[in-house]
């Protein structure tokens, strides 16, 4: 991307116009949210142009942390993005995207079709760049072949000079067009007094070119014999290959997320007063609004089916990979795709106030944590770097009387060798990498931190209820008193419990519409009794005449209790008991594959409930789990929990995010399952929202895959500079080679990174 090094002042009044723009409300709010709870606070994501290093990610943090009424920056490097809470009253987009200018980088709204546009030219740039450099360094080598491999005399002098003139010009377009993102950096970071990843770089190439080009200017001269025209170029190519993979990676992993922010239409069609279907902006739907969505049109807003019967696909969403139908009465989430039929859809939740936007805001925040070794690297990024010019100025200085083409070629050499390029992305890049194979499965990293954390899990705790189970209940028998159908009993049952919301009435109710029959009689009279049951009046059916009846707990219905083992509810008439019903809660399909999987890891798996101890220990004989307890509170789970951590063992609490919130909170890191977690309150460091245990597993073998891969890079990156630098301090590492060291080990870092991208696709 090309970096305008110029004042706000001296912008084209079309950009400043543009940008005086972004303060209107209605621009802002597209790319904004509030912040609740914050007194008029809001937060907004920027997309930033230009920045290549760690040492760029505190310029542009300390660029628009200047900027009045901005409270909070956090910027993520990789991914290019940054994150501001500011307040309105004291300033605009305007203000920042100006500061950043100044700093000499570019910002537009993330999310934004112009930041996909931005995106998508840098990398076509880039791509021409490395082109470029490619074909100029084929035809440079060329021309350097002969010097390396003739004998001395072999090649004349007319021979040699018109070889090293062909090399100065082929370099030219290199050193003009191809180096220009490395030259825009390093004086945008001279300029602002501090020191980035492309100074280094810069340097080297300018001496290397210079020191080539006095040589062959001067034959004769203090220089002769060092021309490196062919490493220059060489080097100039492979650095421009990692930056274009970066690139590549960083569309990837941002992708995810920029995917799921462009996902909702720019428009809809939208009933008007007098019934016709009006094609408008999503920005403008309101709740009550109308809607018409075609197939293959994706929903703008949280809403209900009024007509039709179509498929929709929310697998992004909710992790759900079937397409589901969808008819009247049903709901349909901002940001699913209808994939047949035509719907009308009423509007019940639009904006930030969707599934959609919270899920988006998840994401956002996600992308803009930085894992505990990539802080490092920031902090460390510009000291280290002043260290590799004062080494550099040393081995000149230390080879100065042997020559100094001998000097210049080391100091260039320790200049290229030691630029720690693969060093600060060595854990960046494999966290996006991880973070957006998450994203393309449904999962919700909250903090990157906690990729980290996940991979030192040794023992998994589950909540049972929503979590281990469905969050309803299931009819499993029924028994009656002598010469009462089974299913008369339930339907006089379901007569009663149709009147309750009570998880075991919902649980009666479905079975008998699941039985096969006649339909449910509506009982008259119906009373509920907080804690013990409903009763109301049976009408005349089946033969029988109508009576007072009750369904609820034992003492309720006045019958003898159970042996306690069971969960059951009891229905009852004047004569006393008719019927009852034994009930259990169904486990999650999944559950038992999920258990297998985490126990083939090697992990340690506990369920914590508050349920009875019986109902635990049965799902977990069922599940395969032996170290299962009920009858715990809230302190009680907390307390175990802490109490293995103090045992040195790094817990992961999976719960439904609904309830034990300090549990979850006190763990290494915690997952919230189920499509009941309210994400805006969630302070869970995952979040499935489809609900899939698989989840778990999947989280887990990531992270411990992320961490390895993090290991690698470092270990790589640690290794190369430990060998390659005293060779070149000793004069031992040419410049060729010393440029493709260093571009070789940037280009190793993030394809070994993006082997983590492709996970989603390997499970």
């Amino acid at each position: 991307m090309d970096i305008a090094l110029t004042t706000p002042a001296s912008q084209p009044p079309a950009q400043e116009a543009g940008r005086a723009a972004l303060d209107d409300p209605d621009e802002w709010q597209g790319f904004s949210r509030a912040l609740p709870g914050q007194d008029g606070q809001w937060e907004s994501y920027i997309a930033v142009g230009g920045m290549h290093c760690a040492a760029c990610t505190l310029s542009v943090e300390r660029a628009l942390a200047g900027v009045v009424g901005v409270h909070q920056v956090q910027v993520n490097g990789p991914s290019a993005t940054a994150r501001l809470v500011w307040s309105p009253a004291q300033g605009g987009p305007s203000r920042w995207l100006a500061a950043l200018d100044k700093a000499g980088y570019q910002g537009v709204p993330a999310g934004d079709m112009l930041a996909a546009g931005e995106r998508r030219r840098e990398q076509r740039l880039m791509l021409w760049r490395w082109l470029v450099a490619g074909f100029c360094m084929m035809q440079v080598m060329m021309y350097a072949v002969p010097a390396y491999t003739a004998e001395p005399g072999e090649i004349t002098p007319d021979i040699e000079s018109l070889l090293r003139w062909a090399s100065w010009v082929l370099t030219l377009p290199v050193l003009l067009f191809s180096c220009r993102p490395f030259f825009a950096s390093a004086l945008r970071d001279v300029r602002n007094g501090r020191v980035g990843m492309d100074v280094p770089v810069t340097l080297g190439i300018l001496i290397a070119f210079a020191a080539s080009t006095a040589a062959t200017f001067d034959p004769q001269g203090p220089l002769a014999g060092q021309v490196a025209f062919d490493s220059v170029t060489m080097f100039v190519f492979f650095l421009l290959s990692g930056r274009l993979l970066e690139l590549r990676l960083r569309g990837r992993t941002a992708g995810s997320l920029e995917a799921l922010t462009r996902r909702l239409p720019q428009t809809v069609l939208r009933c008007d007063a007098d019934g016709n279907f009006i094609r408008v902006a999503v920005r403008k739907l309101r709740a009550g609004d109308q809607v018409r969505i075609l197939p293959g049109e994706v929903f703008p807003a949280d809403g209900r089916v009024l007509a039709g019967q179509g498929s929709v696909d929310e697998a992004l969403l909710t992790g759900e990979s079937r397409p589901l139908a969808r008819g009247p009465g049903d709901a349909v989430i901002a940001g699913s795709h209808n994939l047949a039929g035509v719907l009308l859809v009423e509007v019940e939740r639009t904006a930030e106030l969707t599934r959609y936007a919270q899920i988006v805001a998840l994401m956002e925040r996600a992308a803009m944590d930085k894992p505990r070794l990539a802080q490092l690297a920031d902090r460390i990024a510009s000291p280290f770097l002043l260290v590799v010019l004062a080494a550099s100025a040393a081995s000149a200085a230390w080879w100065w009387p042997q020559g100094a083409a001998q000097a210049i070629a080391v100091a260039v050499s320790v200049l290229i060798v030691t630029c720690p390029c693969a060093l600060s992305l060595a854990t960046p890049a494999a966290t996006l990498a991880a973070a957006g194979a998450l994203a393309r499965r449904g999962i919700l990293v909250r903090r990157m931190q906690a990729l980290e954390s996940a991979a030192q899990v040794d023992t998994v705790v589950f909540d049972k209820t929503g979590t281990l189970t469905m969050d309803r209940m299931a009819v499993n028998s029924i028994r009656t008193r002598s010469g009462l159908d089974a299913k008369v009993a339930l339907r006089m049952a379901a007569s009663l419990a149709q009147g309750s919301l009570h998880p075991v009435s919902r649980a009666i109710v479905a079975a008998a519409a699941a039985a096969p029959g006649q339909g449910v009689a509506a009982a008259t009279g119906l009373r509920e009794v907080a804690g013990k049951g409903v009763e109301g009046q049976w009408p005349p059916q089946d033969g029988a005449a109508a009576r007072n009846m009750k369904l609820g707990s034992a003492a309720f219905c006045d019958v003898a209790p159970g042996d306690g083992g069971t969960p059951a509810v009891h229905l009852a008439d004047e004569d006393g008991w008719l019927a009852s019903f034994e009930l259990g809660e169904t486990p999650r399909t999944d559950a038992v594959a999920a258990c297998e999987g985490l126990l083939q890891m090697g992990l340690q798996l506990q369920v914590l409930s508050g349920d009875r101890g019986e109902a635990v220990r049965r799902l977990g004989a069922r599940l395969g789990l032996s170290a299962c307890a009920g009858d715990r509170t809230p302190e009680d789970k907390l307390a175990h929990v802490r109490a293995l951590q103090s045992q040195g063992r790094h817990v992961a609490m999976i719960g439904d995010g609904m309830n034990d919130g300090p549990v979850l909170a006190a763990a290494d890191i915690s997952v919230a399952i189920g499509d009941s977690v309210p994400l805006a309150q969630a302070r869970s460091d995952f979040i499935v929202p489809g609900g899939q245990l698989a989840a778990v597993p999947h989280i887990l073998s990531l992270a411990r895959r992320t961490r390895s891969v993090v290991r690698q890079n470092l270990a790589w990156a640690a290794g190369y500079n430990a060998v390659c630098v005293p060779l070149a301090v000793m004069g031992m590492m040419p410049t060729w080679l010393a440029g493709l060291g260093m571009a070789a080990s940037s280009l190793l870092v993030v394809m070994n990174s993006a082997r983590l991208a492709r996970a989603d696709k390997e499970h």
